[in-house]
């Protein structure tokens, strides 16, 4: 049985384009890099493409929920580090957790959770995941200890800072 990896992480370059006139990323694009690292780590380390499961099967997963904390900024031309977990299932839907983080991981930028649900493309309606889905899930949940996004970034921030301290 392969031991799949349950926090992917992946690399960004925050761009120019997407920066307000200071050079911060604009809070709107906070989302933008973190859905796309998941949808990468969907396809790489899953091979599970949404896009590819709603033409050739008509089912998919539908943003219902978004809950972004920001910690830091990111700046224009910045290297970010962008992990990537499922933290909770049901029947008819995934919840993720991304972070950012800075490129040695000392410094969190931001936490969001996602919340999809899976989706008919056929009947436009919410629909249970296969057997084949809930049991791959179960291998990759990790549940947060936290009920509440930004209880979940001040842990994450605290973590990162106190192991950049005794690195």
């Amino acid at each position: 049985m392969t031991i799949l990896e349950k926090a992917p992480e992946s690399s960004a370059l925050v761009r120019f384009q997407d920066c307000d006139p200071l050079g911060h990323l604009n809070n709107s694009k906070y989302i933008d890099y973190m859905i796309n690292a998941r949808e990468d780590h969907l396809i790489n380390i899953y091979d599970i493409n949404i896009f590819k499961l709603a033409q050739t099967e008509g089912r998919t997963w539908v943003v219902g929920q978004h809950e972004l904390s920001y910690v830091k900024p990111a700046f224009v031309m910045e290297k970010v580090i962008l992990q990537t977990r499922l933290i909770h299932f049901a029947p008819k839907y995934v919840q993720a957790e991304m972070v950012m983080m800075n490129a040695n991981k000392s410094q969190l930028k931001a936490v969001l959770w996602s919340k999809f649900f899976h989706y008919d493309v056929r009947t436009q309606k919410s629909i249970e995941h296969s057997a084949e889905h809930m049991s791959l899930f179960e291998q990759l949940v990790i549940p947060p200890n936290h009920t509440k996004v930004e209880e979940r970034a001040r842990h994450l921030a605290a973590e990162l800072n106190s192991e950049s301290a005794m690195a």
